[in-house]
């Protein structure tokens, strides 16, 4: 099984499955190829800039920018890329993206680590420190601009908003897939 096709959420628990693609303090940003289901470099951040917590994604999702919703997880140390890990949403950064002119919603999903031996400390963006929340904003900011798109946040919502527009990126995809299957059975007769 390829990674983009793991279940965005665990049945079991509730909980969301993460993919690692970028981790915490890494200046390498990788990026899960889907036809090839390998990592590559994708790009090299500038001296001083690094990630500040694990990034990754959420397979089985589709973003309004084209690629699976971005998720920023609260881990004290850095996974690697291509470990599952298990999340509870703790709330949205929404945000635009603009770029050549064209602009499009690409928010950041923020999530902690939770598992039956690693409870979470909170459940909510309220339980961050306000600081904190502009650091990471900053952090999105700068980065955007030094590829030369702009990165405009919106607000901040907790968890239930946060639910809300995972499963409906769920959808999408879902909706997609059919697309596609329906698109090769005609193409086949």
């Amino acid at each position: 099984m390829l990674l983009h096709q793991v279940a965005a959420k665990n049945p079991e628990s509730g909980l969301w499955n993460v993919i690692i693609d970028t981790p915490k303090g890494s200046r390498n940003k990788y990026k899960y190829d889907e036809a090839d289901g390998l990592w590559r470099l994708s790009k090299v951040l500038p001296l001083g800039a690094s990630f500040p917590f694990d990034f990754g994604f959420i397979p089985s999702t589709r973003g309004e920018d084209g690629d699976p919703l971005d998720v920023l997880v609260l881990l004290d140390e850095p996974a690697f890329p291509g470990c599952i890990v298990p999340v509870r949403l703790i709330g949205i950064l929404e945000a635009e993206q603009t770029q050549k002119g064209k602009t499009v919603r690409n928010d950041r999903f923020v999530a902690v680590i939770e598992t039956p031996y690693n409870p979470p400390a909170f459940h909510t963006l309220e339980g961050m420190h306000p600081q904190s929340l502009a650091e990471i904003e900053h952090f999105f900011i700068s980065y955007n601009q030094m590829e030369g798109r702009q990165f405009k946040p919106l607000g901040r919502q907790g968890p239930e908003r946060a639910q809300q527009v995972m499963e409906a990126a769920m959808r999408t995809r879902a909706s997609a897939r059919r697309s596609t299957s329906k698109s090769r059975s005609r193409s086949k007769k």
